[in-house]
């Protein structure tokens, strides 16, 4: 008979969507939750209030540092925080300290948002201004919220989840001028593809949400459409207003 490995150790996630006991302390219950989730808000406003203009970056915790992928990502970090941007990552290993590696290279504010996961994660070495969270929901809301864009690398589903939100909120009104950048036309091909054939096709979005997400290969490039996008605001605006005015017709509102 072979030991069954050890069940990892329960998140606070996980914990706060568990079914409570009824019978059980109340540092335990939702209630006193609630009061923790206030404190990871509280700590993240006040370590990032003054952080200035920001790029957040995603991509793999998997990739390797002798990719090309992990040395784009320095690169473009690099490129944006000699354009005068703070580099926000995860924190981890992978694409997020490429992200960071770069921000220290151009002599940037480098931060990492870590988070509790039932595997340690652990700070990367090129992380200067550093912030943990126990709920993925606080963390995700300030990766937005001090960014004025999104650099996306090839990654999984924490990766997807990010750029999805993005465009969401993007589509629905709640950010604007907030360019979302997809690197690595080879990676991200295949999404766009079946985005384009299957659900334009089908009528599930349109024309207009697809101008959201911007593709290159290109570091030059993906700083120049951040800088473009911050010096004339303007012209992304009346792209992002086009996906929702789409959307609000979609739905068939009088107000978005």
């Amino acid at each position: 008979m072979t030991n069954s490995p050890p069940l990892p150790r329960p998140t606070q996630d996980a914990q706060l969507f568990a079914t409570p006991p009824i019978s059980e302390s109340f540092t335990q219950t939702d209630t006193w939750r609630v009061l923790r989730i206030m404190g990871e808000f509280v700590a993240g406003f006040d370590s990032l209030a003054g952080l200035g203009p920001s790029v957040t970056i995603f991509g793999s915790a998997r990739t390797a540092a002798d990719d090309a992928q992990y040395r784009l990502a320095v690169e473009t970090a690099r490129l944006l925080g000699e354009a005068g941007f703070a580099i926000i990552t995860g924190g981890g290993p992978g694409i997020m300290q490429a992200g960071n590696e770069g921000a220290r290279a151009a002599g940037v504010r480098s931060v990492g948002l870590n988070i509790e996961l039932p595997f340690e994660q652990h700070l990367n070495p090129y992380v200067d201004l550093s912030v943990d969270f126990h709920y993925f929901f606080v963390r995700k809301t300030m990766l937005v919220k001090y960014a004025q864009a999104f650099v996306i690398f090839p990654g999984g589903f924490g990766t997807l989840d990010e750029l999805f939100e993005a465009v969401t909120l993007i589509q629905t009104g709640k950010i604007s001028n907030f360019p979302i950048v997809l690197v690595g036309s080879a990676y991200w091909g295949g999404l766009l593809a079946w985005i384009r054939q299957t659900m334009l096709a089908e009528g599930k979005i349109s024309n207009a949400d697809l101008e959201l997400l911007l593709l290159t290969d290109s570091a030059e490039e993906v700083r120049d459409i951040i800088v473009h996008s911050m010096d004339e605001p303007q012209v992304r605006q009346q792209v992002e207003a086009r996906a929702r005015e789409v959307a609000r017709m979609a739905y068939g509102a009088k107000e978005w």
